[in-house]
């Protein structure tokens, strides 16, 4: 480790290999590696198209659920990342992340993402750690939030697919049909964080990190025009569980990461509401092991 002088300010500089700085990263530091996962969901709904159907119901929509395999890669900078401020200089420890998601059935690719995970002491809004997500739909993601360390399994809190139509009238028959259809291996469409319950069930788990971050933790999202006029994303939030867990058989223990998340997405407006839309939960889960 050295200090160098930049602008007559010094900052702390740390050299070595990743395994010789991760303590820099703190809770975050359970994230680093490479995990790979084969029992993720992939949950959207998305608006169906009409082009020359002019007598089409213009509010039917497609409900796409799909299981998909997921590779995951996060590393370290080993330098922290200087914000200079009028009377201190925030450092913040970065781990670089990129994801590939393709469908279990078919190998075609499914989402790609690149990111950064920023540990963010001394920050004004009270939150330790945010989620910097590009997405090549023309989507980007800020996320603030924070960590708990626990001893034990995670508590995962079920999720709520459904569509917030606000009680209109119009939406009430059958609209939400497609959502109590069974698919195999997915236990509800309406709450698939009940695959990652039912992962843990029989599992020792000795501990839990438990990163929590959300856009409405003074994050934004952004998206280009076509998205913003067909299919806004106007809200995301991710929690992930880093669980150490026991082997039962060799009284080893390995690294299991849960994650379920929700990007929320505009589209068709509410019954006599102009300019109000209908919120549709894009809903992933999966559970990981680290390699």
């Amino acid at each position: 480790m050295e200090e160098v002088q930049e602008n007559s300010l010094t900052t702390t500089r740390l050299g070595g290999t990743a395994k010789e700085t991760v303590s820099i990263f703190g809770p975050l530091e359970g994230l680093i590696g490479t995990w790979v996962g084969l029992k993720g969901w992939n949950l959207i709904a998305v608006p169906q198209q009409f082009k020359g159907k002019p007598d089409a119901i213009q509010d039917a929509f497609t409900l796409l659920v799909a299981p998909y395999v997921e590779t995951l890669t996060i590393t370290p900078i080993s330098s922290p990342t200087p914000n200079r401020g009028e009377e201190i200089i925030q450092q913040l420890p970065t781990l670089m992340y990129s994801l590939l998601i393709n469908d279990a059935v078919t190998g075609s690719l499914l989402h790609a993402e690149n990111g950064t995970w920023l540990g963010i002491p001394d920050d004004p809004s009270g939150f330790t750690v945010a989620r910097l997500g590009s997405i090549p739909h023309g989507d980007t993601i800020l996320a603030l939030g924070n960590v708990t360390v626990t001893d034990g399994p995670p508590i995962i809190p079920d999720v709520d697919t459904i569509p917030n139509t606000n009680n209109d009238p119009t939406k009430m028959l059958g609209y939400k049909d497609p959502y109590n259809v069974q698919v195999p291996g997915l236990i509800s469409k309406k709450n698939p964080n009940l695959n990652l319950k039912k992962e843990i069930a029989n599992q020792t788990i000795l501990k839990t990190t438990t990163i929590h971050v959300s856009t409405a933790n003074q994050g934004n999202v952004a998206n280009i025009p076509f998205i913003q006029k067909n299919a806004n994303v106007s809200k995301f939030e991710a929690t992930f569980w880093i669980e150490t867990v026991l082997n039962e058989e060799t009284q080893e223990t390995f690294q299991q990461l849960q994650y379920s998340q929700n990007a929320v997405i505009d589209f068709f407006p509410l019954y006599k509401k102009p300019g109000q839309l209908i919120e549709w939960p894009h809903v992933n889960i999966n559970t990981m092991i680290k390699n």
